[in-house]
């Protein structure tokens, strides 16, 4: 009885002497955890909001936000880990090098994901937009976080990733509403010079694409000792660009076969030698 007495007795004592010890820093590690977890609740939503009202992509807002908050429990375990006198410096040293690790084993993953954040955020370019990027035009079927798909005329689907899209030259042909399509004809100098633009002028006029509130262009570009060329500037709406194009192609051919307008005719110069 008096040894189980005896064994309570420095029990208590132990409990006493922890307590006494680490007791105010088990009551502040509490209370940094409840305050740093209302404080990341408040980020969080400060974050919602702010990329709500900047638009931002929503596939890209749950994965920023968890993102943020992995971070910002991370530093919150390792406050409290430190407010009770665990010695933090290797822990930090371990997640460096492990970040190190993995930043080097996903370098261009890494440099995509930058990439899509960057192109979701700031839209250079839209879902339906038409692009011309990297070699290739197409309209954007879908942004994802590490690649751009696009969908050329002739129904392929050309992936590209984002980290080189987002710092690469790249041209919107649809972020205007309105685009010009520049062809260059060329014919031969026989042809009446008023009968060939009168014949060229025929198709832009008749184009079902071309805008009617804007000015198109019919110019003489270049004069060559057997030919002329023809600079033919049509507007229409960005949608319509590949329609316009090949109307044009197809129907100046027409007209120039039905006005007579010929194609430029080789010369050959011969040159006696005695």
């Amino acid at each position: 009885m008096e040894q189980a007495q005896t064994r309570l007795e420095l029990f208590y004592s132990q409990v006493l002497a922890f307590a006494t010890l680490y007791g105010g820093k088990v009551l502040l590690a509490i209370i940094t955890l409840l305050v740093g977890l209302w404080v990341i609740g408040w980020i969080s939503k400060l974050l919602t909001s702010t990329m709500t009202r900047r638009h931002v992509d929503r596939d890209v807002q749950p994965f920023l936000l968890s993102l943020v908050n992995g971070l910002l429990r991370v530093l919150l375990l390792l406050s409290i880990a430190s407010t009770l006198g665990v010695q933090t410096t290797s822990f930090v040293a371990i997640i460096g090098a492990a970040g190190l690790a993995v930043g080097l084993a996903l370098q261009g993953s890494l440099a995509n994901f930058a990439g899509g954040i960057l192109i979701l955020i700031f839209k250079p370019f839209r879902v339906g937009d038409l692009i011309s990027a990297q070699g290739f035009t197409g309209n954007v079927e879908a942004i994802r976080i590490f690649d751009t798909t696009l969908v050329t005329l002739d129904n392929k689907t050309i992936i590209l990733p984002n980290g080189s899209l987002s710092t690469s030259a790249l041209t919107n042909i649809s972020t205007k509403g309105v685009i010009r399509v520049d062809q260059v004809y060329g014919v031969g100098s026989q042809n009446d010079l008023d009968a060939t633009k009168a014949s060229i002028q025929k198709v832009v006029n008749a184009c079902p694409y071309a805008l009617k509130d804007r000015q198109h262009d019919v110019l003489i570009a270049k004069l060559n000792p057997n030919s002329r060329e023809y600079d033919v500037r049509v507007w229409t709406k960005s949608e319509n660009f590949w329609d316009t194009h090949y109307y044009m192609l197809e129907n100046i051919a027409r007209q120039f076969g039905k006005d007579g307008i010929e194609a430029p005719k080789p010369k050959m110069f011969i040159t006696n030698e005695a």
